[in-house]
C-alpha cells in the first residue's frame, strides 16, 4: 500500500500525523510524506526593485525551511513508531491542490490522508478548501482527519 501524507505543520495537519502515528500497517507499506509552500510569485517579477525582491526571495525562503521541516517532523514520528515503514518525504512549491494530486499521481498512491482546516461551508466557499479539492479530484480514496 502507498499513502501520502499531507501535512503543513498546522494544528490540522497534526491531527492526521497524529493519526496516522498510532496506526499499524503490513509490512511493506509506504507513506509518501509531502509538505507544500507557495512561493511568492512577486520575487521573480520585481527584479529592478532589489530590495522589495530580496524580502520575498527571504520570505520564499523562510516558508520553505517551514515545509521542510513539518515534512521532517511528520516523517521522524512515523518512522519511530512503525519502523516497517518505507518512509519518504518531499518538500513542493507551488500550490498545495495540485502539488498534493501531482505527488498522488506520479507515485500511484491508494490513499491521500490530510488534515481539514474545519472551514464552514461560507469560508470554504470564499477561501478554497485544499481538502475538498483533492477529495473532488483525486484518482485514488482520500481520508480527512477532522
Amino acid at each position: 500500500m502507498k499513502i501520502l501524507l499531507a501535512t503543513d505543520g498546522s494544528p490540522y495537519s497534526e491531527r492526521a500525523v497524529k493519526e496516522m502515528v498510532e496506526r499499524k500497517f503490513p509490512e511493506n507499506t509506504e507513506v509518501h510524506v509531502i509538505s507544500v509552500y507557495e512561493a511568492t510569485s512577486l520575487s521573480q517579477k520585481m527584479e529592478s526593485m532589489g530590495t522589495l525582491r530580496e524580502y520575498h526571495a527571504e520570505l520564499d525562503k523562510k516558508a520553505k525551511e517551514y515545509a521542510e521541516g513539518a515534512a521532517e517532523s511528520a516523517a521522524k514520528r512515523l518512522q519511530e513508531n512503525n519502523s516497517s515503514l518505507f518512509v519518504t518525504k518531499v518538500v513542493v512549491a507551488g500550490s498545495p491542490k495540485k502539488a498534493i494530486l501531482n505527488e498522488a499521481e506520479k507515485s500511484g498512491i491508494n490513499l491521500i490522508v490530510m488534515g481539514s482546516h474545519g472551514y464552514g461551508a461560507i469560508k470554504s466557499f470564499l477561501l478554497g478548501s485544499v481538502s475538498h479539492a483533492v477529495v473532488l479530484h483525486a484518482n485514488c480514496s482520500v481520508e480527512i482527519i477532522r
